[in-house]
Formats: structure tokens, C-alpha cells, sequence
């Protein structure tokens, strides 16, 4: 049921909410037994370029590339934002980071998401990459019921990696009673974004907010 809604159909700049399709792909990956929370995967020199926010991925001729398992790039995407990260689950999931974005294009078509084109895995800015907070409300909503095992993901504080160390960018955690996710975004072209669920005695609420002013006025 939808409680609340104003400009719900326009066309806007999703940014860093893009890394949800990204994680809806890496849980259907894991469900269909391609891969592991161990697995791990190697940075490439494209992956390892992308500009912040980013995990800190290196190539160098003495080290070769750095990896990183499954489940910690999970927790880059959710509480970094990382696109470096985004780019390698793209090219180890897809192939390309172009195939990987078509594929998340046809997936979020599949789930109703009918005003959505992603360009890219990470959000950074294209103007081919476009969805509509409705589109978003929906990709929440099928996170939470198609991946009820690692939708705790979205609710992790805070993660480390090496010399690294980043807080979840969602300020409503641990604020607000019930909030369980979701993600947040931001360029300068799409403005502040969110999609976030809380739960109380039984009923859950998703609301999505982009487009806003500034963090504090999105929250």
C-alpha cells in the first residue's frame, strides 16, 4: 500500500543507490551456488582506478592486484560505498562492467522496475543511468523479501579492511527505532539520496527520498 508519494514517476539520477541491483546480483549469484561469502576475487587495474568513494584497491607490477573476498565486498558496497568494489563485482559477476549493467537493466525490468537503465555498477555519474523512487521503492522492497538471509547486511555499522575503516553513510541506523537499511547516495547531479525500511510491531514501512538538499534534510 502506498501511504505517501509526490513525484514518484520522475526521472532521476538513482547515484550510489545503484550498488543495491549491484548487491541484488552478488545474493542471486550466491544463490545459485556461482559463488561463496569466501570466494575471492582479484582486483583489476579498471577496478582499481574509479574514482571515491572507494575501498582502496591497488594494482602494482611487484604485488600484483589485491583481493577481497565475497562477503567483504558486501560490506564495501553497503557500508563504503565503494566503487571500486562495484566495478570488480561487475567484471568478475559479468564479464564487463558494460554486460553486468545490462544485466542489472533486464533483471530490474523482471522485477517491475519498468523506468530503470543502469549504465554502470557503481553510480557514478552518466546520463544514460537513470530510475524513479518508485522503481527504488520496489528494489527495496525485493531486497528484503528475496534475500531475507543476508538482508542484515544493510544493517552493518561500520567495516574495516586493512588500513581502512568507513561508517555506514545511512545516519537513521541505530536513531531511529526499527530502521534496518537500506542505502544511501549521492553526486552532485542527483542531489542526496536514500532508501531506507524500518519495522514496527509488525509493520514495515520503505520510503525513499532523492533529490534532497543536503544529508540532514534527506533524513
Amino acid at each position: 500500500e502506498v501511504l505517501l508519494e509526490g513525484q514518484a514517476n520522475e526521472g532521476r539520477c538513482p547515484a550510489s543507490l545503484t550498488k543495491m541491483m549491484t548487491l541484488y546480483m552478488i545474493f542471486e549469484a550466491l544463490e545459485r551456488g556461482e559463488i561463496t561469502l569466501d570466494t575471492r576475487w582479484t582486483a583489476s587495474r579498471n577496478a582499481a582506478r574509479q574514482p571515491p568513494s572507494r575501498l582502496g584497491l591497488a594494482c602494482s607490477r611487484r604485488r600484483g592486484c589485491d583481493t577481497i573476498t565475497v562477503e567483504q565486498a558486501i560490506n564495501a558496497l553497503v557500508v563504503q560505498s565503494a566503487n571500486d568494489v562495484a566495478v570488480l563485482v561487475a567484471e568478475r559477476l559479468g564479464g564487463t562492467e558494460a554486460r553486468f549493467s545490462a544485466n542489472m537493466s533486464a533483471r530490474a525490468r523482471e522485477l517491475g522496475m519498468t523506468e530503470t537503465r543502469f549504465a554502470n555498477a557503481s553510480g557514478l555519474p552518466d546520463t544514460r543511468h537513470r530510475t524513479t523512487a518508485r522503481d527504488m521503492a520496489r528494489l527495496g522492497q525485493a531486497l528484503w523479501q528475496d534475500f531475507p538471509q543476508y538482508y542484515h547486511y544493510f544493517q552493518t555499522p561500520n567495516f574495516s579492511w586493512r588500513r581502512t575503516s568507513g561508517r555506514n553513510h545511512n545516519r537513521l541506523l541505530g536513531q531511529v527505532e526499527g530502521v534496518d537499511g537500506i542505502k544511501t547516495g549521492y553526486t552532485r547531479a542527483s542531489g542526496f539520496n536514500l532508501v531506507t525500511m524500518a519495522e514496527r510491531g509488525g509493520r514495515r514501512v520503505i520510503v525513499v527520498v532523492m533529490g534532497g538538499e543536503s544529508a540532514s534534510a534527506r533524513d
